[in-house]
């Protein structure tokens, strides 16, 4: 390794071990990740009980990863056309800037938009990007609405705001609304959604991500139980979809094995709702004449986004990465991210997110830090539905890293 290389190394683990000593000290963190790992394992080994074909499925889920990673810029093409087919506009952006710049090209300035939890829109910075813009932001997704308001980030890919206890949620939102709200749970949700309920309705666009996409039908697939993306993605006159090219898959069945999988390893027998859109709203009521823009969205955009995806898909030592699903059952079992929470990354967190940060963040060197933080312990492993070989992937970014390679996108 240069010696710049070894000095820029150095300076990332000197504010990373600061960040690291002050999460395992910090008793908000204890309190809430203690309750949250508890409620996590319960939940998820009586949801195993009730579906016990849950494992099977997962198998024939990571043969369709393992497939779709080989098609990849076949799948995307073809759900390109589909989206047009669909009356939509389909868009690819190559990296990080594209990507913002197509959304504000077809946003504007001046709008009010809602947004749903997407890991991608925080590895793309797109809330910050857009507000820049001039844009009135608003995360409906109950925990990046308190991480708005805290001006905090995600320390968890499913549930971003997992370290902060009801007391600290009451703090906030006592301050945000200018009214004593009670630490109690279903007090704090409920004042939330009368907030939010206004904002679906005048938003001029709305934006999502998606779980998972079928490219023969052009179908994105959107696991929830909030409600709130059914909202953002049905109220506003333009809806935004902004998804990873990681995420397609060949067909709509095969889509929705990917999506029951996800929805049971994310500890849900069942979610509240699973959203399909292919397009902008339509009917034909009136002559059986299809007409487009009735009660949803009249305007549909997709950006598929690449960042980096397809130079991870295309090392034979890495490619296993992008057949994550983001269920987050990995991060409860680590014992390093039960300690820190999301002090355990940037971005991506825990072990995965090591190798997902390394290829569409920072590069290798940025990420020196996680990569040593990893404990290659292997739990996560056991815990993960595609059985991604976190710690081998972990071991040879060292191995890289120690050799001097540059690895950045």
């Amino acid at each position: 390794m240069s010696e710049k290389s070894t000095s820029k190394v150095k300076k990332e683990f000197k504010s990373y071990s600061k960040e690291i000593d002050r999460s395992q000290h910090d008793e908000n963190i204890r309190k809430a990740i203690t309750r949250a790992v508890k409620a996590y394992r319960e939940t998820t080994d009586t949801t195993m009980e009730r579906f016990p074909h849950t494992p099977e499925l997962a198998a024939e889920v990571r043969e369709i990863k393992r497939r779709s990673v080989e098609q990849r810029q076949e799948l995307l093409k073809q759900a390109m056309e589909s989206v047009e087919r669909n009356k939509g506009k389909a868009f690819f952006a190559k990296d990080r800037h594209e990507a913002l710049v197509m959304a504000s090209e077809i946003i504007g300035k001046g709008k009010t938009i809602v947004k749903g939890k997407s890991m991608l829109g925080e590895e793309l910075h797109l809330r910050e990007y857009l507000e820049e813009e001039g844009n009135m932001v608003w995360e409906t997704d109950l925990g990046e609405f308190i991480l708005q308001l805290k001006k905090d980030r995600p320390m968890h890919i499913l549930s971003p705001a997992i370290h902060i206890p009801r007391e600290k949620v009451a703090e906030i939102f006592t301050e945000f609304f200018g009214k004593e709200i009670e630490p109690d749970i279903a007090k704090e949700v409920a004042v939330v959604r009368d907030f939010m309920r206004e904002k679906y309705f005048t938003a001029d666009v709305g934006i999502s991500s998606a779980n998972v996409v079928a490219a023969d039908t052009g179908a994105f697939v959107i696991i929830e139980n909030e409600g709130n993306v059914r909202l953002c993605t049905a109220a506003p006159p333009v809806h935004l979809l902004i998804v990873g090219t990681e995420k397609l898959v060949p067909t709509f069945q095969e889509a929705m094995k990917v999506a029951e999988v996800t929805w049971r390893y994310a500890q849900y027998g069942v979610p509240s709702y699973v959203n399909i859109v292919t397009g902008p709203s339509k009917t034909g009521d009136i002559e059986k004449v299809t007409t487009y823009g009735a009660h949803g969205p009249k305007e549909f955009y997709v950006i598929f986004v690449d960042n980096g995806r397809s130079n991870m898909e295309a090392e034979e030592d890495f490619k296993q990465a992008s057949h994550c699903l983001r269920c987050g059952g990995c991060m409860y079992e680590c014992p390093v991210f039960q300690i820190t929470a999301g002090s355990f990354g940037e971005t991506y967190l825990g072990g995965i997110g090591t190798i997902w940060n390394v290829f569409t963040s920072g590069g290798l060197e940025a990420t020196a830090p996680q990569i040593h933080t990893c404990l290659r312990c292997g739990r996560c492993v056991e815990r993960c539905p595609m059985q991604i070989d976190v710690p081998n992937m972990v071991g040879e970014l060292r191995k890289r890293l120690t050799s001097g390679e540059v690895m950045d996108k």
